[in-house]
């Protein structure tokens, strides 16, 4: 079997790895921390000779003596002495030191006393509660040490009170910086495998940190390599997008991230890098990071029916796509942030091709035609037929940005929340201008329950249902949460509606009872 030899130097060291070219990326990295003598939460980080930070990978290119890579040990184990120093110095004092001095008062008490005050119960609460603190800290977070990953016990506010439409120049400075701090350290495991499955919790990560893991994505997939994308330009990429995602209840930044990782978490599930091109899985993971690029927070037909800019732009015909695309290729006509720059002008014109067409799939409009079309194909379908491929790949990114319903509830609801804002935000500005306003979008008409029960039965299972024919496997992950989710609502629509039938109406035989409106007028109560 074929194998690479890998040469490194680990603090000055002379060292080489050898291992086979399918060798599972794990291995590999198991590898270098031995070579380092790391332990296995040590985090590595890897030069090349341009000093450029690399992913320890079998995709790693071959070198010689005279062109070894670097390798560092950054940062050493959470639980162990050295954290622990670095915070005594940080905040003065060390709190292990302290737990310990606590533990050995709390025996000589018991000695003497032979019970333990309640005094002494409130300090070791009060230790136990700075520790939390120190734990959840920003500089620390993102590394998934802290996170707790099995519940979503985190939720901020998902509207922006107070907030300009625009992110501020000092406010993406500042996610920036934090980004590019973060952005050379490697990502827990249990992190990276969290992240390929349809349960992650996207509220518990900051912008920041959320362009780590976007960056993961594309390092995991073997982009980088694949494509010969430099790390500072897909990190700038990755910047561009994110303040390219204005402040809105919904379709903001976190909408991207939620939408490409339920299709990078499809890629995984599915098993697609064995079915289809690399450069297609590109277009898919860059289509969704790029689908709703400065949306404004009103749908098309607000756009058309307001006759405004984008819909004079573009005559009308899916206006807010199509700007989304124009915005994603301002990017990355950009050098710095043009992640296909080292491309032939070939591959570059079938991304481009690849990228308008999905993100165009991504308006509600045309929702039918292309299920039917994929429902005419999936009988016979062919994944070595570019048409077919194209058929799923838009199937894929319309089951990826609207896939909040597959999540677990405690992620799903708040996106309904944020999405019924941002939906009754745009009736209340149609019914000031004098516009249609569009009935499921009007807060006097609309409730929680009643906004998805329908939208579950004759949108989203129609669509994720064909797509579980073509790939069995994803029943359990987007079918099985879907049917939970519709009767979760369809529950709660009949506790409503138990509500309003308990409403006593007034007699036939006594005015209905008035109330004072503001200003001192009063007007009968409608029950």
């Amino acid at each position: 079997m074929a194998a690479k030899i890998i040469y490194f130097t680990v603090n000055g060291r002379p060292e080489q790895a050898e291992f086979p070219i399918d060798c599972p990326a794990q291995d590999v990295k198991d590898l270098f921390r031995a070579a380092a003598e790391a332990g296995p939460h040590d985090i590595l980080k890897l030069y090349n000779t341009k000093g450029n930070i690399i992913n320890i990978s079998p995709q790693l290119a071959p070198n010689s003596p005279h062109s070894c890579y670097k390798l560092e040990v950054v940062a050493a184990d959470c639980n162990s002495e050295l954290i622990g120093s670095d915070l005594a110095v940080a905040l003065g004092f060390d709190l292990s030191s302290m737990e310990k001095r606590l533990q050995s008062l709390e025996k000589r008490i018991l000695t003497e006393a032979a019970e333990t005050p309640a005094i002494v119960y409130e300090m070791k609460r009060q230790v136990e509660s700075f520790r939390e603190k120190l734990e959840s800290v920003e500089h620390l977070s993102w590394l998934g040490l802290f996170k707790d990953i099995s519940e979503g016990t985190h939720k901020p506010s998902p509207f922006y009170h107070k907030r300009t439409l625009r992110k501020t120049r000092e406010e993406c400075e500042h996610v920036r910086q934090k980004f590019l701090q973060m952005s050379s350290l490697e990502v827990s495991e249990e992190v990276r495998q969290y992240l390929k499955t349809p349960t992650f919790d996207n509220w518990q990560w900051e912008d920041a940190e959320i362009m780590v893991l976007l960056q993961v994505m594309y390092t995991d997939l073997d982009f980088i390599s694949t494509f010969n994308i430099e790390l500072d330009v897909l990190q700038q990429f990755l910047y561009e997008v994110y303040r390219r995602y204005n402040n809105i209840p919904f379709h903001n930044f976190k909408h991207c991230f939620c939408v490409t990782q339920m299709m990078y978490g499809l890629i995984w599930l599915t098993d697609l890098r064995s079915k289809i091109d690399s450069i297609d899985l590109l277009i898919m993971l860059t289509s969704a990071v790029c689908h709703d690029l400065d949306h404004t927070g009103y749908n098309n037909a607000y756009q058309i029916n307001a006759r405004t800019e984008l819909a004079l732009r573009y005559n009308d015909i899916s206006p807010l796509e199509n700007h989304h695309c124009a915005v994603a290729f301002e990017i990355l006509e950009k050098s710095e942030s043009n992640i296909f720059r080292n491309l032939p002008t070939e591959q570059y014109k079938r991304i481009r091709e690849g990228i308008i067409k999905f993100i165009l799939a991504t308006d509600m409009t045309r929702h039918t035609e292309i299920l039917n079309k994929f429902k005419a194909i999936l009988p016979v379908f062919d994944f070595s037929s570019k048409d077919h491929r194209d058929m799923l790949m838009m199937i894929m990114i319309k089951v990826s940005d609207i896939s909040n319903e597959a999540r677990p509830m405690d992620v799903a609801e708040p996106w309904l929340d944020c999405l019924l804002q941002e939906f009754f935000n745009q009736s209340d500005m149609e019914k000031l201008e004098g516009l249609p306003v569009t009935p499921f979008m009007d807060r006097d008409k609309v409730t929680k329950p009643s906004s998805q029960t329908g939208f579950i039965r004759y949108v989203l299972f129609p669509l994720f249902i064909e797509l579980a024919n073509l790939f069995p496997c994803l029943e359990q992950h987007i079918i099985d949460p879907v049917r939970k989710a519709l009767d979760y609502y369809t529950e709660m629509e009949k506790q409503n509606r138990a509500q309003s039938d308990k409403v006593v109406k007034p007699s036939t035989s006594k005015e209905p009872e008035a109330h004072p409106e503001p200003g001192g007028t009063t007007k009968p109560v409608n029950l």
